[in-house]
């Protein structure tokens, strides 16, 4: 299992705006951005609700550099209904990590096991803060180191 997987930085999306401030402004910076589902998201949203909000927004912003990570939190079932939709980095804290790890690779993905450091945007959004700007705030402080 890879846990050190070069990831550019990450933004915590709950749906597809935040997804799609997150992707304009990577987009608006020239820089890349990781989508990180909410802690358990497989289990409670669904692995394909994830893909689909990630594919929207790619689709609404396609000069975005984006990597998507859907957070299996440490149940292997989930893990593994989310590489059976097709994820290709999965976050997965259980006891069986090796083991997901393997049949990950097979698909082609690989999984981490500690969520990368994140802007989530739920209280963003509480506050009533602009969405895309706290993205572009965020990234302009953790891109490039």
């Amino acid at each position: 299992m890879n846990s050190s997987i070069p990831l550019p930085p990450a933004i915590v999306v709950h749906g597809l705006a935040h997804a799609e401030a997150a992707l304009a402004a990577a987009a608006g910076l020239g820089v890349a951005v990781t989508l990180i589902s909410a802690e358990g998201a497989a289990g409670y949203a669904g692995p394909s609700w994830f893909r689909m909000v990630v594919e929207e927004a790619r689709a609404a912003h396609p000069e975005a550099q984006v990597t998507a990570v859907l957070d299996c939190g440490d149940m292997p079932g989930y893990a593994l209904a989310a590489l059976r939709d097709g994820a290709q980095i999965i976050r997965f804290s259980g006891d069986t990590a090796d083991k997901i790890a393997d049949i990950a690779a097979q698909c082609g993905a690989q999984i981490i096991a500690e969520r990368p450091a994140a802007l989530d945007l739920a209280p963003v959004e509480r506050a009533r803060r602009d969405l895309e700007r706290a993205c572009r705030d965020w990234l302009e402080k953790h891109a490039n180191g």
